[in-house]
Protein backbone atom coordinates (compact mmCIF):
# COMPACT_ATOMS: atom_id res chain seq x y z
CA UNK A 1 0.00 0.00 0.00
CA UNK A 2 2.83 2.43 0.82
CA UNK A 3 4.40 1.69 -2.57
CA UNK A 4 1.07 2.25 -4.35
CA UNK A 5 0.72 5.67 -2.74
CA UNK A 6 4.33 6.43 -3.62
CA UNK A 7 3.53 5.79 -7.30
CA UNK A 8 0.34 7.89 -7.32
CA UNK A 9 -2.27 8.93 -4.76
CA UNK A 10 -5.16 7.65 -6.91
CA UNK A 11 -3.45 4.27 -7.38
CA UNK A 12 -3.05 4.04 -3.61
CA UNK A 13 -6.76 4.81 -3.06
CA UNK A 14 -7.81 2.09 -5.55
CA UNK A 15 -5.22 -0.51 -4.52
CA UNK A 16 -6.81 -3.92 -3.90
CA UNK A 17 -3.85 -6.28 -4.10
CA UNK A 18 -0.33 -6.82 -5.49
CA UNK A 19 1.90 -9.23 -7.31
CA UNK A 20 5.54 -9.30 -6.31
CA UNK A 21 7.87 -11.07 -8.73
CA UNK A 22 4.80 -12.54 -10.45
CA UNK A 23 3.18 -13.92 -7.30
CA UNK A 24 0.09 -12.67 -5.45
CA UNK A 25 1.06 -11.41 -2.01
CA UNK A 26 -0.89 -9.96 0.95
CA UNK A 27 -1.02 -6.18 1.31
CA UNK A 28 1.21 -6.29 4.38
CA UNK A 29 4.06 -7.94 2.41
CA UNK A 30 7.39 -6.18 2.94
CA UNK A 31 9.25 -5.22 -0.24
CA UNK A 32 12.93 -5.71 -0.91
CA UNK A 33 15.25 -3.86 -3.24
CA UNK A 34 15.00 -5.35 -6.72
CA UNK A 35 11.44 -6.71 -6.32
CA UNK A 36 9.18 -6.33 -9.35
CA UNK A 37 5.80 -5.02 -8.13
CA UNK A 38 2.45 -4.95 -9.93
CA UNK A 39 -0.32 -3.02 -8.18
CA UNK A 40 -3.82 -4.46 -8.66
CA UNK A 41 -6.47 -1.70 -8.62
CA UNK A 42 -10.24 -1.35 -8.73
CA UNK A 43 -11.89 0.95 -11.26
CA UNK A 44 -13.64 2.86 -8.49
CA UNK A 45 -13.67 3.06 -4.72
CA UNK A 46 -11.32 4.21 -2.04
CA UNK A 47 -9.14 3.04 0.83
CA UNK A 48 -10.35 0.97 3.75
CA UNK A 49 -10.32 2.30 7.30
CA UNK A 50 -8.58 -0.98 8.27
CA UNK A 51 -5.49 0.34 6.51
CA UNK A 52 -5.11 2.86 9.35
CA UNK A 53 -5.28 0.17 12.04
CA UNK A 54 -1.75 -0.02 13.48
CA UNK A 55 -2.39 -3.56 14.74
CA UNK A 56 -2.71 -4.81 11.17
CA UNK A 57 0.52 -3.21 10.00
CA UNK A 58 -0.82 -2.52 6.50
CA UNK A 59 0.51 1.05 6.19
CA UNK A 60 3.88 2.06 7.56
CA UNK A 61 4.75 5.50 6.12
CA UNK A 62 3.32 8.76 7.41
CA UNK A 63 2.92 9.97 3.83
CA UNK A 64 0.53 7.15 2.96
CA UNK A 65 -1.36 7.49 6.24
CA UNK A 66 -1.85 11.23 5.62
CA UNK A 67 -3.25 10.62 2.13
CA UNK A 68 -5.67 7.99 3.45
CA UNK A 69 -6.89 10.31 6.22
CA UNK A 70 -7.31 13.15 3.71
CA UNK A 71 -9.46 10.90 1.51
CA UNK A 72 -11.80 10.05 4.37
CA UNK A 73 -12.01 13.69 5.47
CA UNK A 74 -12.96 14.72 1.94
CA UNK A 75 -15.71 12.08 1.84
CA UNK A 76 -17.03 13.23 5.21
CA UNK A 77 -16.84 16.87 4.14
CA UNK A 78 -18.79 16.15 0.96
CA UNK A 79 -21.44 14.29 2.93
CA UNK A 80 -21.65 17.02 5.59
CA UNK A 81 -21.75 19.70 2.88
CA UNK A 82 -24.70 18.01 1.17
CA UNK A 83 -26.55 17.43 4.44
CA UNK A 84 -25.86 20.94 5.75
CA UNK A 85 -26.96 22.65 2.55
CA UNK A 86 -30.11 20.51 2.36
CA UNK A 87 -31.02 21.32 5.99
CA UNK A 88 -30.59 25.07 5.47
CA UNK A 89 -32.46 25.12 2.16
CA UNK A 90 -35.28 23.11 3.74
CA UNK A 91 -35.65 25.69 6.54
CA UNK A 92 -35.47 28.62 4.10
CA UNK A 93 -38.19 26.99 2.01
CA UNK A 94 -40.31 26.46 5.12
CA UNK A 95 -39.94 30.16 5.95
CA UNK A 96 -40.78 31.18 2.39
CA UNK A 97 -37.38 32.78 1.71
CA UNK A 98 -36.59 32.40 -1.99
CA UNK A 99 -33.09 33.88 -2.25
CA UNK A 100 -30.20 34.30 0.17
CA UNK A 101 -26.66 35.45 -0.61
CA UNK A 102 -24.78 32.45 0.82
CA UNK A 103 -21.38 34.06 0.17
CA UNK A 104 -22.29 37.11 2.25
CA UNK A 105 -23.96 34.98 4.92
CA UNK A 106 -20.88 32.75 5.24
CA UNK A 107 -18.58 35.76 5.70
CA UNK A 108 -20.85 37.24 8.37
CA UNK A 109 -20.70 33.94 10.26
CA UNK A 110 -16.90 33.81 10.05
CA UNK A 111 -16.44 31.43 7.10
CA UNK A 112 -14.41 32.16 3.98
CA UNK A 113 -16.65 30.11 1.69
CA UNK A 114 -20.30 28.97 1.74
CA UNK A 115 -19.08 25.37 1.48
CA UNK A 116 -17.33 25.73 4.85
CA UNK A 117 -20.60 26.98 6.36
CA UNK A 118 -22.54 24.02 4.91
CA UNK A 119 -19.95 21.54 6.22
CA UNK A 120 -20.20 23.11 9.68
CA UNK A 121 -23.99 22.78 9.50
CA UNK A 122 -23.74 19.18 8.37
CA UNK A 123 -21.44 18.07 11.19
CA UNK A 124 -23.44 19.95 13.83
CA UNK A 125 -20.89 22.62 14.73
CA UNK A 126 -23.29 25.29 13.44
CA UNK A 127 -27.06 25.23 13.91
CA UNK A 128 -29.63 26.18 11.30
CA UNK A 129 -31.29 28.39 13.91
CA UNK A 130 -28.11 30.46 14.25
CA UNK A 131 -28.02 31.04 10.49
CA UNK A 132 -31.69 32.07 10.51
CA UNK A 133 -31.05 34.47 13.39
CA UNK A 134 -28.15 35.96 11.43
CA UNK A 135 -30.40 36.43 8.41
CA UNK A 136 -32.99 38.10 10.63
CA UNK A 137 -30.34 40.48 12.01
CA UNK A 138 -28.82 41.45 8.67
CA UNK A 139 -31.88 41.58 6.40
CA UNK A 140 -34.63 44.13 6.89
CA UNK A 141 -37.68 42.32 8.25
CA UNK A 142 -39.87 44.32 5.88
CA UNK A 143 -37.88 42.89 2.96
CA UNK A 144 -38.89 39.38 4.03
CA UNK A 145 -42.31 39.82 5.58
CA UNK A 146 -45.18 42.01 4.43
CA UNK A 147 -46.03 44.82 6.86
CA UNK A 148 -49.42 44.59 8.54
CA UNK A 149 -49.82 48.35 8.83
CA UNK A 150 -52.50 49.32 6.27
CA UNK A 151 -51.41 51.77 3.60
CA UNK A 152 -53.93 54.40 4.70
CA UNK A 153 -52.84 54.21 8.33
CA UNK A 154 -50.47 57.06 9.13
CA UNK A 155 -50.85 57.46 12.86
CA UNK A 156 -49.20 55.22 15.45
CA UNK A 157 -51.17 53.51 18.17
CA UNK A 158 -51.33 55.45 21.42
CA UNK A 159 -50.10 52.26 23.09
CA UNK A 160 -46.71 53.39 21.78
CA UNK A 161 -46.75 56.49 24.00
CA UNK A 162 -45.63 56.50 27.63
CA UNK A 163 -46.85 59.36 29.84
CA UNK A 164 -44.05 59.98 32.32
CA UNK A 165 -45.32 59.80 35.91
CA UNK A 166 -48.94 59.16 34.89
CA UNK A 167 -48.99 55.55 33.72
CA UNK A 168 -52.38 54.44 32.47
CA UNK A 169 -53.63 57.90 31.55
CA UNK A 170 -55.83 57.77 28.44
CA UNK A 171 -54.04 59.37 25.51
CA UNK A 172 -54.86 60.07 21.87
CA UNK A 173 -52.67 61.23 18.99
CA UNK A 174 -53.45 64.78 17.93
CA UNK A 175 -54.63 65.07 14.31
CA UNK A 176 -53.44 68.65 13.96
CA UNK A 177 -49.75 67.69 13.83
CA UNK A 178 -49.94 63.90 13.50
CA UNK A 179 -46.77 62.97 15.48
CA UNK A 180 -44.91 59.80 14.49
CA UNK A 181 -42.38 57.69 16.43
CA UNK A 182 -39.11 59.60 16.44
CA UNK A 183 -40.76 63.04 16.70
CA UNK A 184 -40.20 65.09 19.87
CA UNK A 185 -43.59 65.06 21.56
CA UNK A 186 -45.51 66.65 24.44
CA UNK A 187 -48.80 65.77 26.12
CA UNK A 188 -51.67 68.18 26.63
CA UNK A 189 -54.31 67.43 29.29
CA UNK A 190 -57.81 67.81 27.88
CA UNK A 191 -61.14 68.04 29.65
CA UNK A 192 -62.59 64.54 29.94
CA UNK A 193 -60.37 62.94 27.27
CA UNK A 194 -57.11 62.32 29.10
CA UNK A 195 -54.19 63.74 27.16
CA UNK A 196 -53.57 64.43 23.48
CA UNK A 197 -50.08 63.84 22.09
CA UNK A 198 -48.61 66.65 19.96
CA UNK A 199 -45.31 67.38 18.31
CA UNK A 200 -43.35 69.85 20.41
CA UNK A 201 -43.31 72.27 17.47
CA UNK A 202 -47.05 71.97 16.91
CA UNK A 203 -48.49 75.51 16.33
CA UNK A 204 -51.38 74.78 18.67
CA UNK A 205 -48.97 73.89 21.48
CA UNK A 206 -46.74 76.91 20.79
CA UNK A 207 -49.79 79.22 20.94
CA UNK A 208 -51.19 77.62 24.08
CA UNK A 209 -51.05 79.73 27.25
CA UNK A 210 -52.13 76.86 29.54
CA UNK A 211 -48.61 75.60 30.21
CA UNK A 212 -49.75 73.85 33.38
CA UNK A 213 -51.67 71.41 31.15
CA UNK A 214 -48.52 70.25 29.39
CA UNK A 215 -47.10 66.83 30.26
CA UNK A 216 -43.72 65.26 29.66
CA UNK A 217 -44.28 62.21 27.48
CA UNK A 218 -42.08 59.90 25.44
CA UNK A 219 -42.45 57.16 22.87
CA UNK A 220 -42.58 53.66 24.25
CA UNK A 221 -41.17 50.65 22.44
CA UNK A 222 -42.87 50.45 19.05
CA UNK A 223 -43.10 46.91 17.69
CA UNK A 224 -44.14 46.40 14.11
CA UNK A 225 -45.86 43.17 13.20
CA UNK A 226 -46.27 41.54 9.83
CA UNK A 227 -49.05 39.26 8.55
CA UNK A 228 -47.66 35.87 7.59
CA UNK A 229 -49.67 33.08 5.98
CA UNK A 230 -48.83 29.61 7.28
CA UNK A 231 -50.27 26.17 6.61
CA UNK A 232 -50.36 23.39 9.17
CA UNK A 233 -51.03 19.81 8.07
CA UNK A 234 -51.94 17.37 10.81
CA UNK A 235 -53.89 14.23 11.55
CA UNK A 236 -57.12 15.56 13.00
CA UNK A 237 -57.64 15.11 16.71
CA UNK A 238 -59.67 16.66 19.46
CA UNK A 239 -58.05 19.80 20.87
CA UNK A 240 -55.67 20.37 17.93
CA UNK A 241 -56.75 23.95 17.22
CA UNK A 242 -56.80 24.68 20.92
CA UNK A 243 -53.19 23.54 21.26
CA UNK A 244 -52.11 25.69 18.31
CA UNK A 245 -53.95 28.72 19.69
CA UNK A 246 -52.43 28.25 23.15
CA UNK A 247 -48.95 27.93 21.67
CA UNK A 248 -49.34 31.11 19.61
CA UNK A 249 -50.75 32.98 22.58
CA UNK A 250 -47.73 31.96 24.63
CA UNK A 251 -45.48 33.38 21.89
CA UNK A 252 -47.43 36.65 21.90
CA UNK A 253 -48.60 35.99 18.34
CA UNK A 254 -52.04 37.18 17.25
CA UNK A 255 -54.16 35.10 14.87
CA UNK A 256 -55.67 37.41 12.24
CA UNK A 257 -57.48 34.70 10.26
CA UNK A 258 -57.95 30.94 10.27
CA UNK A 259 -59.65 28.36 8.06
CA UNK A 260 -59.66 24.56 8.21
CA UNK A 261 -60.24 22.03 5.44
CA UNK A 262 -60.46 18.30 5.99
CA UNK A 263 -59.31 15.52 3.69
CA UNK A 264 -60.46 12.37 5.42
CA UNK A 265 -58.33 12.22 8.57
CA UNK A 266 -55.91 15.03 7.63
CA UNK A 267 -56.66 18.63 8.62
CA UNK A 268 -55.30 21.42 6.40
CA UNK A 269 -55.19 24.50 8.65
CA UNK A 270 -54.49 27.88 7.06
CA UNK A 271 -53.68 30.75 9.41
CA UNK A 272 -52.66 34.37 9.08
CA UNK A 273 -50.54 35.26 12.10
CA UNK A 274 -48.89 38.54 13.08
CA UNK A 275 -45.15 38.06 13.40
CA UNK A 276 -42.44 40.45 14.66
CA UNK A 277 -39.48 39.00 12.79
CA UNK A 278 -38.03 35.99 10.99
CA UNK A 279 -36.54 34.44 14.11
CA UNK A 280 -39.96 34.40 15.78
CA UNK A 281 -41.53 32.81 12.68
CA UNK A 282 -38.91 30.05 12.65
CA UNK A 283 -39.45 29.38 16.35
CA UNK A 284 -43.25 29.30 15.99
CA UNK A 285 -43.17 26.87 13.04
CA UNK A 286 -40.75 24.57 14.88
CA UNK A 287 -42.92 24.57 17.99
CA UNK A 288 -46.10 23.87 16.00
CA UNK A 289 -44.40 20.93 14.28
CA UNK A 290 -43.55 19.50 17.72
CA UNK A 291 -47.26 19.24 18.63
CA UNK A 292 -48.79 15.73 18.57
CA UNK A 293 -50.22 14.65 15.17
CA UNK A 294 -48.74 17.63 13.30
CA UNK A 295 -47.10 16.56 10.03
CA UNK A 296 -45.66 19.89 8.91
CA UNK A 297 -45.95 23.64 9.39
CA UNK A 298 -44.62 26.07 6.82
CA UNK A 299 -45.05 29.54 5.44
CA UNK A 300 -47.21 29.82 2.33
CA UNK A 301 -48.07 32.54 -0.14
CA UNK A 302 -51.31 34.52 0.38
CA UNK A 303 -54.36 33.29 -1.47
Amino acid sequence: IDFAYHVHTDIGHRCRGARVNGKLVPLYQDLKTGDQVEILTAKRGGPSRDWLNPNLGLVKTQRARSKIKAWFKKQEDEQNLAQGRAALERELQRLGIATVNFEKMARELGFKLPEEMFISLGCGDLSVNKVIRQIAETVETADILQATIPAQETRPSTDAVEVVGLKGLLSTVARCCNPMPGDQIVGYITRGRGATIHRQDCPNILRSKDTERLLQVDWGKVERTFPVHITVKAYDRQGLMGDISTLLQGEGVNIADVSVNYNRTVADIKLVIEIRDLAQLSRVLTRIESLPNVLEAQRTKPG
